[in-house]
């Protein structure tokens, strides 16, 4: 667990150095130069002013519309991350036992664990590192969002609900930290992960920085966490939840 989220974070860490996140303060259009801005910042620029001009000028309403889609074209992502999750879950009984057996920490014995573990994930084909892919695919789609949304010019000046979307606001910080908070949760619960310090205190941790976050940046962007998060939210209850309860049906069934 410790490594899967260690290279997680080197996986996130590489592709924001690779986004080129030192032009967030640039305004992007048609001019702007480098891979990053031409094929992805500027490309979903277009689909908010896309789907604004479609709304009569509601940036706001816009930014619900794409974030919803760009959740739904990574769905499948989603759902492989998910199973991922679910079958390492399914075998930590199996896989404590082989801890417990191979306890000793000398060379020999950890190899047998490495070889027995990996034994053990080939029989029921697991990988320990699918649930990483998804979360390389899906990061520079969301970082071009997130992009898109500090460097659309046209966004600045308009409103949505109760806030202006190029200023911060002091309630919608608050939503999406809760929002964030409640679908890590929903995420961890019955997991192995429930168990990990770690993960437990990043159950807290990140929802914290998101609010944070959110009260110095644009509303935009805290709306577009806000909407992700609630769509994520309701994935984990459609698709996990019966995943869970498939499970727990079948334990009683045996």
């Amino acid at each position: 667990m410790r490594k899967k989220i260690y290279i997680s974070l080197l996986l996130i860490g590489l592709v924001a150095l690779l986004s080129g996140c030192t032009d967030i303060n640039q305004p992007i259009n048609a001019e702007s130069t480098g891979i990053w801005n031409k094929y992805f910042v500027y490309p979903m620029s277009q689909v908010i002013i896309y789907f604004a001009q479609l709304f009569k000028d509601n940036y706001g309403l816009s930014i619900v519309v794409v974030t919803l889609i760009i959740r739904l074209f990574l769905l499948p992502l989603n759902v492989k991350q998910l199973k991922s999750s679910k079958a390492m879950q399914d075998i930590q009984p199996e896989l404590k036992e082989l801890q417990q057996k191979y306890s000793s920490k000398d060379a020999n014995t950890q190899q047998k664990l490495q070889q027995e573990t990996m034994a053990l994930f080939q029989k029921h084909g697991v990988n320990p590192l699918a649930g990483c892919l998804p979360i390389f695919v899906q990061m520079p789609i969301l970082i071009a969002m997130y992009h898109a949304i500090m460097r659309t010019h046209a966004i600045q000046g308009h409103e949505f609900l109760w806030f202006a979307l190029d200023s911060p606001d002091y309630i919608l910080p608050i939503i999406a930290g809760a929002a964030t908070f409640l679908q890590q949760k929903l995420m961890m619960a019955g997991s192995p992960a429930a168990q990990n310090p770690q993960m437990v205190a990043m159950l807290y941790i990140m929802p914290i920085m998101i609010t944070v976050f959110a009260f110095f940046f644009p509303a935009a962007l805290a709306l577009y966490w806000v909407v992700g998060n609630i769509f994520m939210v309701a994935q984990t209850l459609f698709i996990r939840k019966p995943m869970m309860k498939d499970a727990s049906t079948g334990g009683d069934k045996k």
